[in-house]
């Protein structure tokens, strides 16, 4: 069902507010929570919030444009519905039936004969420099609210802009600032009581003035510029509508209104968010608003000026790119790697094993196996076959869980993660303890090469019993991985390190390999998973013992 949307009362004093700025437009989702549009009123530009969520039907008001308080705003419903009726002037009849009602609610009864005993005049001046607060409408559909608490207790001095108190509306539980500033004189309502809008909820003015009488005799207002009350004399004569006398309201100017003499700048919460964001200094802004209020358009429109002292002026990145996007539709590919890898991760309890190899005897090892004519094998080759013995004394660490079993396999098949443009291969090395050095590197290669173009076989990528994977080659020198299910482990295997070790008492140049083993806790135990990296250590570190 549609939602209509009606300009908000943002201030106390507030009859009528400017649509600065939509930050929606038609068509557009708008979330609960999300800002609508920029509201200018009588005392700053301040954000509107929605507290619906929908479609965004229709805007009544454009930008730049001005409407009293509760007239249509917009409207919020489902995509497609029609909102003729909204439209077609039944909220104007709605309007004027409740015009009407308030004019004969709110008639001026004058005294204009003393032998009238019921009804009396009273004119009641409100000392200079004293303010009504009342509770101020939050939300566009907030009838009335409750004081959640208070920032400021009575005697305290209030700054414009400070937070008088938290509102609970209908909506939500809003802060509430102050527009003017002096002393908070009277509060109107203890936490946790409620009023409905436009009741008396403080008063500020000089400290020590007496609003005694002000308190006792308010009972609702309408704003404070159409200056018309209504008083309640005691709970047993009529109501009578009262001119009271304000302070005169200040001639709105474009002048810039000079710094006052404490240094105070009078300026928007909004303004002096844009100031701060762009890094421009609030004294160096004329501000155009009522009384020299600095206001959104006085920041948005400040240049800076070529007199001002170069060291006033502080540099700041202002960004003036936009921001864009591609959208990729996942590959089946992707889906299958995604689903898996969260069912492991989030299934079976891993547990990390880290540990550090000297890399000097490998490195020579292989210049050596190298030089062989025709023969050409890599470190992750030479860790591929360690492992496959290791594994073959370890089957704890080579087994595979099921929901109801477990199983030791006394085969060893493993699985080679390989990098592809969708996503991570996993071609398996079959009897990889079998097979020798130069056999390894002829099938990763192999695999790797047909991987990219996407080649593989299903086969060629089922069975695994053990996977390690390897970003040394990207200069990586530790990472963890996540389990294949169902193995019970995968190694993860960084770059060859040059750095200063420790060798029979001396500090020598060598060279290191970190590598780390996930294992999953159900069928690997801390100590099994250590003592087969202890035997891998034995074989990377002596690789010759590998040929034996």
């Amino acid at each position: 069902m549609a939602i209509v949307v009606n300009m908000p009362r943002l201030s106390d004093t507030m009859e009528e507010g400017t649509v600065a700025s939509w930050l929606k437009k038609v068509g557009d989702r708008v979330e609960e929570g999300d800002i609508l549009a920029e509201i200018e009123t009588d005392k700053a530009t301040m954000e509107f919030e929605s507290f619906n969520e929908g479609t965004l039907l229709h805007i009544g008001v454009e930008e730049g444009e001005t409407t009293k308080v509760d007239e249509l705003l917009a409207i919020i419903g489902e995509e497609g519905e029609d909102i003729s009726e909204l439209l077609s002037g039944s909220s104007t009849t709605e309007t004027a039936d409740k015009t009407e009602t308030e004019k004969a609610t709110e008639t001026t009864v004058e005294n204009t004969n003393e032998s009238n005993s019921s009804v009396t005049s009273v004119e009641t001046e409100i000392p200079e420099g004293v303010v009504v607060v009342t509770m101020p409408r939050l939300s566009d559909t907030m009838e009335e609210g409750t004081v959640a608490s208070w920032l400021k207790n009575v005697g305290d001095f209030i700054e414009e802009g400070d937070i008088l108190a938290e509102i609970e509306t209908d909506k939500a539980t809003m802060e509430f600032e102050s527009f003017n500033e002096g002393t908070l004189l009277h509060v109107g309502l203890d936490v946790g009581e409620s009023a409905k809008v436009d009741d008396l909820l403080a008063i500020i003015g000089p400290e020590g003035t007496d609003v005694s009488q002000i308190a006792n005799n308010f009972t609702a207002t309408t704003k404070t510029d159409s200056q018309e009350v209504e008083v309640k004399q005691n709970s047993e004569e009529p109501k009578v509508s009262t001119a009271v006398k304000n302070q005169p309201e200040a001639p709105k100017t474009t002048e810039p209104a000079p710094v006052p003499s404490n240094g105070r700048v009078f300026v928007s919460p909004l303004a002096r968010k844009i100031a701060e964001e762009k890094g421009i200094p609030l004294h160096q802004i004329q501000g155009t608003g009522e009384n020299g209020r600095i206001i959104k358009r006085d920041v948005e429109h400040f240049t800076p000026s070529v007199s001002a002292p170069a060291a006033v002026s502080v540099a700041k990145f202002v960004a003036t790119g936009q921001e864009d996007f591609d959208e990729i539709n996942h590959s089946q590919m992707r889906k299958v790697i995604a689903k898996r890898l969260a069912e492991s991760k989030f299934s079976a309890p891993h547990y990390y094993l880290a540990v550090e190899f000297d890399m000097d005897n490998a490195i020579a090892f292989r210049q050596q196996f190298n030089s062989i004519p025709d023969t050409k094998i890599s470190f992750n080759d030479i860790v591929v076959k360690a492992c496959a013995l290791a594994l073959r004394q370890h089957p704890q660490v080579n087994s595979q869980w099921f929901d109801d079993r477990m199983k030791l396999n006394n085969h060893v098949h493993i699985g080679v993660a390989v990098a592809v443009e969708d996503g991570l291969v996993v071609p398996v090395v079959k009897f990889a303890n079998e097979q020798s050095l130069p056999q390894i590197g002829a099938a990763v290669r192999d695999f790797a090469g047909r991987a990219r173009h996407k080649k593989l076989t299903p086969q060629e990528m089922e069975g695994s019993t053990f996977t390690i994977s390897n970003l040394g080659m990207f200069g990586i020198e530790s990472f963890t991985s996540i389990i294949n299910q169902p193995n019970s482990a995968i190694l993860s295997v960084g770059t060859i390190v040059q750095k200063p070790v420790v060798k029979n008492g001396q500090i020598i140049v060598g060279n290191t390999m970190k590598l780390t083993l996930a294992c999953d806790h159900r069928t690997v135990d801390g100590a099994t998973g250590a003592a087969f990296l202890q035997t891998l250590k034995g074989y990377i570190e002596n690789p010759v013992t590998m040929l034996v």
